[in-house]
């Protein structure tokens, strides 16, 4: 009986990790969604994490970086280059303009149309991953719109560059059947990772993150007192599962990734996801306190261009070498959801923060 209870929990988790796909639902229907949240109102000075405290809290160097760290998103957001003006000089960060060669910007059309929401994602992409790696320099990529084609469109520029470091996607939607024929897009010509949002409504995958191209950012919410690192637990909103389509590749079954049943699990990290723990950014000109897995991927990415690189293979293999602890905090406690098990962070992977959240730029 226990046996059977058992197969009917994993048997319900897989449909609630497949809910949002249906047969009707393709490519041609996908459109991104920028998981962002805003918490609390405007205000006139940064509240939230600063770079010197998130630094603190996952062992990142106060400086440094390489290469290009390509960000990915969709619309123009005409403020951007002011907006990062003004949250480097808050910050004491180098100034990364167009004019010095350290900001790029590439439109994917001549007549790009603007879009507040991706706008204030724009702003926490770029403004977070220079804050993390300061001496890297950033291209922005703007898809025409949100359309899987469009975004993909984006994502094959970005692959095509030379001299990048990382590629950062804050975004995701639902899985469908052909996103199998897609992985290959999610191979750059650098030999640079892609980082992807896990997304933002608990449990359940999403893609492109479901990717095993890819690496799938989950989220975590932290505590702090006077700014001083407490705790680090899973956020209610971080998105994970198991993929519907995507079989698991070598680097999980080679790490053994309970109950996943031969397909991707997701997240592969974490990071820190929770408004109340979130990032301040300047968007047209205004401060905002914002969360969601959407922080992560670009920050990740940043780590990336602070280190040597980083990928799932080895990602997983320091992990399961038995000296996690240089690499990972391990987070152990918070859910995503009413699941059970698949939604529970527990000690090593699970399916909400993954192996869990850096303690380190050394992949």
């Amino acid at each position: 009986m226990k046996k059977f209870t058992g197969l009917l929990v994993i048997f319900a988790f897989l449909l609630l990790s497949a809910a949002p796909t249906q047969a009707s639902y393709h490519f041609s229907d996908y459109k991104g969604r920028p998981p962002i949240h805003v918490y609390g109102s405007s205000s006139k000075t940064p509240v939230g994490m600063t770079p010197a405290e998130i630094k603190s809290i996952y062992r990142l160097p106060a400086s440094g970086g390489h290469g290009t760290i390509v960000i990915v998103g969709a619309y123009n957001d005409a403020t951007l280059e002011a907006d990062l003006g003004i949250f480097d000089k808050q910050f004491n960060l180098p100034a990364c303009t167009t004019a010095n060669g350290c900001l790029t910007k590439h439109p994917m059309s001549t007549k790009l149309s603007t879009n507040s929401g991706w706008a204030m994602e724009t702003s926490l992409d770029v403004e977070w991953s220079h804050a993390v790696a300061p001496q890297a320099k950033i291209l922005l990529v703007e898809a025409t719109t949100p359309s899987g084609t469009n975004l993909l469109k984006a994502v094959d520029y970005a692959a095509s560059r030379l001299n990048v470091s990382a590629i950062s996607m804050s975004w995701g939607g639902a899985e469908f059947a052909e996103e199998i024929s897609l992985d290959s897009h999610f191979v750059s010509k650098s030999g640079a990772p892609f980082f992807a949002s896990s997304g933002d409504n608990g449990a359940g995958a999403s893609w492109p993150a479901s990717s095993p191209n890819v690496i799938g950012v989950g989220g975590t919410s932290i505590t702090t007192t006077y700014g001083v690192f407490k705790t680090e637990k899973a956020w209610s909103g971080s998105g994970g599962g198991v993929s519907a389509y995507e079989k698991e590749p070598a680097f999980q079954s080679n790490y053994s990734i309970p109950r996943a049943g031969g397909m991707r699990a997701i997240p592969d990290v974490s990071y820190d996801a929770d408004p109340a723990s979130g990032f301040p950014i300047v968007d047209k000109g205004v401060w905002y306190k914002v969360g969601g897995t959407s922080a992560g991927a670009p920050q990740w990415a940043a780590i990336a261009a602070l280190g040597s690189g980083v990928a799932n293979k080895e990602l997983y293999a320091d992990k399961a070498a038995g000296n996690n602890a240089n690499y990972f905090r391990d987070i152990t406690s918070g859910t995503n959801g009413n699941c059970g098990w698949f939604c529970t962070a527990r000690q090593h992977y699970d399916y909400v923060t993954g192996l869990g959240s850096p303690l380190t730029d050394l992949f």
